[in-house]
């Protein structure tokens, strides 16, 4: 069987490059509808209930799908499933495209086409790790994630911006233009010579123990389970409300747009370099120093917070705590990636999303209510609160300090090896062979 090039540089192995631009294509297309869908619905209908109902119905269809989709991903050869996804979003956007152009698009319509987005995007997802994990050696899984972050923190940055401008010359446009990023990143996915076939399974693929199968990876190791309440669900939930409450308290409830535009550029700004300089950081081997660290420097920013008066400041302190939450998760995900077997990869990596996921909604409108509530001060001390716990827990409870070891995988043979990876037409089993780790911050 083909080992991974273990010799070559990350920037000479031809899969990985084209994994990288398929999800690029894909990625700026989503974004420039992600923007361009709620925009169609309000000139349509001039309802923002209805525009908001989009947003909606992709988090629950993701929410209830994620953890079906990384069964799907661990019983099928995974480079022909991200091929069958990436068709299916071609058909749904083209199909809408010519609604638009045509000059009705239901509302029936956009929502079907919000919650097959998430569906796909629920199979999707698992199947790009675990083909991922075949492309990349090891000991390059770090700088490989820090690649594809850097890569989705760019699209997030330019894809709203080209939508919003292609939208302003015609509705159809952004689709469109996703509809040509689809059907590259199919190309793409279609010239990857890696395969990805997890090990056979006996059973019923949606029984209880199938669905459950990654949370209970998860759960039963002591560093996978605190890292992922606390870092993934935790900082999630008290970060989305400490930067939701500066948003609005730096945009002056919405009356300013340079103060709330200055504080969502930083952020993004904070995330795309982490991801840019986290290859120079080796956060996959500095994780137990990484996560705490994040988790108080955002303790200092909310309390910072609640004092600070000047939006430019206020921008540099989320941008860091950006940054810093970008590099932990980075190292979070590497150390995922390397220790979970390969028959069990989409299931773990969707029930991981599926956990952090769960709490995404409910910052904001937690720190919106404080806000509401109690002011600023107020509502930035109590999510320092939330966030002191988060740190002292990380940082004290020995569970959070047995971070699983690169060499340690080594040891034990984990994935990432020979039989992971297989030459075009070859068939086979997986390894399955037993690790550990976790996810963070989106």
């Amino acid at each position: 069987m083909a080992v991974p090039e273990r010799a070559v540089p990350l920037r000479a192995n031809r899969d990985f490059r084209l994994l990288w631009l398929s999800g690029l294509f894909a990625v700026i297309g989503t974004q420039m509808t992600a923007l361009a869908l709620p925009l169609l619905v309000l000139r349509e209908t001039g309802s923002a209930v209805q525009a908001g109902a989009i947003g909606t119905v992709s988090v629950a269809s993701l929410l209830v799908t994620m953890l079906p989709g990384g069964v799907v991903a661990d019983r099928v050869e995974r480079r022909r499933l991200m091929r069958l996804c990436d068709l299916g979003s071609l058909t749904v956007v083209t199909a809408l495209a010519v609604a638009v152009w045509n000059g009705h698009t239901p509302l029936v319509l956009v929502l079907l086409v919000a919650a097959a987005a998430a569906v796909i995007t629920s199979l999707y997802g698992p199947a790009a790790f675990g083909l991922m994990r075949a492309v990349v050696p090891r000991d390059q899984m770090g700088t490989a994630t820090a690649r594809l972050q850097a890569r989705t923190a760019t699209a997030r940055l330019v894809g709203p911006l080209i939508g919003g401008a292609l939208f302003g010359l015609h509705p159809v446009l952004p689709f469109l233009a996703e509809a040509v990023g689809l059907a590259l990143s199919t190309l793409c996915v279609a010239l990857v010579r890696t395969r990805s076939r997890p090990a056979s399974r006996a059973g019923r693929p949606f029984s209880r123990r199938e669905l459950t199968a990654g949370l209970s990876f998860l759960w039963e190791l002591p560093y996978l389970r605190t890292v992922l309440l606390v870092f993934g669900l935790g900082m999630n939930f008290a970060f989305g409300a400490m930067t939701f409450t500066a948003l609005s308290v730096f945009s002056d409830s919405g009356r300013s747009g340079v103060g709330g535009g200055l504080i969502v550029t930083c952020t993004s700004a904070g995330a795309l370099a982490g991801a840019l300089l986290a290859p120079r950081l080796r956060p996959e081997r500095r994780a137990g120093l990484l996560i705490p660290a994040t988790c108080w420097i955002c303790v200092a920013t909310a309390g910072a917070l609640a004092v600070v008066r000047e939006p430019l400041v206020a921008g540099v302190l989320v941008m860091a705590c950006m940054f810093l939450s970008t590099v932990a998760s980075i190292g979070f995900l590497s150390t995922l990636l390397v220790v979970t077997p390969d028959d069990r990869v989409g299931r773990v990596q969707s029930s991981a999303g599926f956990l952090s996921s769960l709490v995404q909604p409910l910052g904001p409108l937690t720190g919106g209510a404080l806000l509401t509530a109690f002011g600023p001060v107020a509502a930035f001390l109590s999510i320092g609160t939330v966030l002191a716990v988060s740190a002292a827990v990380v940082t004290f409870a020995p569970s959070a300090r047995a971070v699983p070891s690169y060499e340690e995988a080594e040891a034990t043979g984990a994935p990432g090896d020979a039989a992971a990876s297989r030459p075009p037409g070859e068939d086979g089993p997986g390894r399955t062979t037993p690790a550990a780790a976790p996810p963070a911050p989106h």
